[in-house]
């Protein structure tokens, strides 16, 4: 069966690279990052679908005024299988992050291009190979006849970038989830493929309003200047953090360590000679589980009242996004151990099991008690100016999850 598996992947594999250009080619970037939505590129995944031997395909729309459609799609497609004890379930998500600087990008970040053997293009690796991946996963079992024991389960999420309120949070309270199931969420992984996701940091983004007086840049005595405060108190910020909350955990092999990175910046004024009344930033935090989030909001507020005081300016402190890091799923649980053989059998590496930085639909399932792992190979492109995925890794991690649907 690993032969024919191989050898039909291989015979697709032209269909599975159009696939995920055309995936690329739509513009699903996420609402809350200024893009359309996932409206457009779920009707195209879900009348693909309905070409395969799917049992069953449902739409759980998540009501959102973000949109001008007034929904945030999710789909679920069901494969069942032959004596079932529980559902497998392979979680991707639909929506993606805004393209960027479009100077620092060599094409149309939604015109993918292949060159070099890679697929250039917004959501090439995030999440567009392991979505294709995963159901021409399925597609290859169908056209083989394959039908496994348990039943594979395809969900397609939106909102993943942004929180997940309206993907697997939403679909969490559609109670289509059992605890007996296993979760796999194919959204992280390393150019080898040999390492194993089983645990995440704790995720806390911080939106920092600084409130001045807004003057003319002549007359510095008149106005409070809100970018002044800003850059210094983001400056304190930034080192204070690093330097308080600095323990090692190699679990977390690639960065070890708790990370603390100011990222967006909102406009403040349009011209040079005007002292900015108001200024925002904000930093995205991704903290070692032995840390308490409530603690490092408490330090982050001394230290605004210090900076208040020196500027005579107000700084609001708004949260965005908190996610504690839930418990690590066993390294010896059984899905674990069928994807580690899967991969060791297909690819003849050894595979190791590790944490990430936080953000996958993973961490939100182990909060709630289910069994996640994720896996992939990828360069670690994802969110950069020329976002690719390499062909091989497309197609290789096709028959990865193939095989090790096949066999569960």
């Amino acid at each position: 069966m690993i032969m024919d598996i191989i050898n039909h992947v291989e015979k697709i594999k032209d269909e599975i690279i159009e696939s995920l250009r055309k995936f690329v080619s739509i513009n699903s970037v996420n609402p809350r990052a200024g893009g359309p939505g996932e409206k457009e590129v779920a009707e195209w995944l879900e009348s693909y679908l309905n070409t395969l031997k799917f049992d069953e395909i449902k739409r759980y729309d998540a009501p959102d005024d973000a949109v001008e459609y007034g929904y945030r799609p999710n789909i679920v497609a069901m494969y069942n299988g032959t004596n079932p004890e529980r559902t497998i379930w392979f979680i991707t998500h639909m929506d993606k992050v805004p393209e960027g600087d479009l100077s620092l990008w060599d094409h149309d970040p939604f015109d993918p291009v292949v060159k070099d053997g890679k697929i250039f293009g917004r959501g090439s690796e995030d999440n567009g190979s392991s979505l294709i991946a995963t159901l021409f996963g399925v597609k290859t079992m169908m056209d083989l006849n394959i039908r496994p024991k348990n039943n594979i389960g395809l969900v397609f999420v939106s909102d993943e970038e942004t929180g997940s309120e309206y993907g697997i949070k939403y679909l969490l309270k559609q109670n289509i989830f059992s605890k007996d199931d296993w979760y796999y969420v194919p959204d992280s992984g390393n150019p080898e493929g040999s390492f194993i996701e089983i645990a995440e940091k704790s995720i806390l983004w911080l939106k920092i309003e600084t409130l001045g007086k807004q003057a003319h840049a002549s007359t510095p005595n008149v106005a409070r200047n809100a970018h002044r405060a800003s850059i210094y108190f983001a400056k304190e910020l930034d080192e204070f953090l690093h330097n308080k909350y600095n323990a090692i955990d190699n679990m977390f092999g690639r960065i070890p360590i708790s990370t603390f990175e100011p990222t967006k910046k909102e406009h403040n004024v349009d011209n040079v000679n005007t002292i900015p009344g108001t200024d925002v930033l904000y930093f995205d935090c991704r903290v070692l589980p032995q840390y308490d989030l409530n603690e490092i909001i408490l330090d982050v507020n001394k230290i605004k009242e210090k900076y208040e005081a020196k500027f005579g300016v107000k700084i609001n402190i708004d949260i965005p996004q908190m996610e504690f890091a839930p418990e690590p799923t066993p390294k010896d649980h059984p899905m674990v151990l069928k994807l580690k053989e899967s991969i060791e059998i297909l690819r003849s590496i050894k595979t190791f099991v590790g944490g990430i930085g936080g953000g996958t639909c993973a961490a939100i399932l182990r909060h709630e008690g289910l069994p996640a792992v994720v896996w992939g190979t990828m360069d670690h492109m994802a969110h950069q100016p020329n976002e690719y995925i390499k062909i091989e890794h497309l197609i290789e991690d096709t028959k990865v999850y193939a095989h090790l649907m096949s066999n569960l």
